[in-house]
């Protein structure tokens, strides 16, 4: 062999070895080889995801406990709601009871005060200085006191108009001053307590 075609074959193994390391020092001119690292990469993190599925929904997911304690604490406030409706609901039912027993008392204490009213009225022109007529006025006045501090009260009716809810018509009158409808004469006192009707009046009322 001759000297030159030994010297042609012992170059080419270094010119190779130039050009490795030129594409080792400068990858982005071997696009080939930056595609397969690329791909790589994305496997890699393909791995990693499909190692880890749960992991981003177990964060997001709630505490079992604190998902049980809210629970509780709506069923509590709830209960509580609850109890306090129920609570006014029985001291609305407690009042209306109370106030029904006092109507039906007072109601049959009125025909008493009737009675002081009439005597009295009978009494006090014939004989006013009698201790018996004083006497029958000091029970009166009590009686009446009483009622007054209860919350009972007279209507009276006279000069106002008729109303059916609060007024009993027995008579209709004649009367030139008072407009038709409207109450002549209170025969026997109507009562009220705290609003509610307990005895009507007995009126005669302007025809």
């Amino acid at each position: 062999m001759s000297k030159k075609n030994r010297r042609k074959i012992m170059i080419e193994p270094e010119e190779k070895a130039e050009e490795k390391l030129a594409a080792e020092e400068n990858p982005a001119e071997n696009p080939e080889e930056e595609k397969g690292s690329e791909t790589a990469a994305a496997e890699t993190e393909t791995e990693a995801s499909v190692e880890n599925p749960n992991e981003e929904t177990s964060e997001e997911k709630k505490d079992p406990k604190d998902e049980k304690i809210a629970e509780l604490t709506d069923r509590l406030q709830r209960l509580m709601a609850e109890f306090d409706n129920y609570r006014k609901r029985t001291e609305k039912e407690k009042l209306q009871q109370y106030d029904l027993g006092v109507s039906g008392t007072v109601a049959k204490l009125l025909p008493m005060v009737d009675s002081f009213d009439r005597g009295l009225a009978s009494v006090k022109d014939s004989d006013p200085d009698s201790p018996v007529v004083a006497g029958m006025d000091l029970i009166y006045k009590q009686l009446v006191k009483a009622l007054d501090e209860i919350g009972v009260e007279p209507m009276n009716a006279e000069g106002k108009e008729f109303d059916p809810n609060f007024h009993n018509a027995v008579l209709q009158v004649e009367n030139e001053d008072l407009e038709s409808g409207t109450v002549a004469a209170e025969l026997i006192k109507g009562y009220m307590y705290k609003g509610r009707v307990v005895r009507p009046a007995t009126v005669s009322v302007v025809q």
